[in-house]
């Protein structure tokens, strides 16, 4: 599970900073980049909450091993 979870983690790192860096290089080519900068922050609220969503439902499907525990 802590496996599953760092590669979770370092996509959503990844993503957050392929965002940003595309932002970056629109502001930079004169583009219209305030569309770009408006998901990139709208990201960097949403993927860490869907990522910990991801890993509360897989513990709750999966159990934490404590009813396992009990019950030997």
């Amino acid at each position: 599970m802590k496996k599953t979870k760092r590669i979770l983690a370092m996509i959503g790192v990844l993503l957050l900073v392929l965002l940003y860096l595309s932002t970056l290089v629109f502001a930079l080519l004169g583009k219209d980049f305030m569309n770009w900068l408006m998901a990139s922050v709208g990201a960097t609220l949403i993927l860490p909450v869907l990522i910990w969503a991801y890993g509360f439902v897989a513990r709750m499907l999966k159990g934490n091993g404590e009813e396992n525990d009990a019950k030997q």
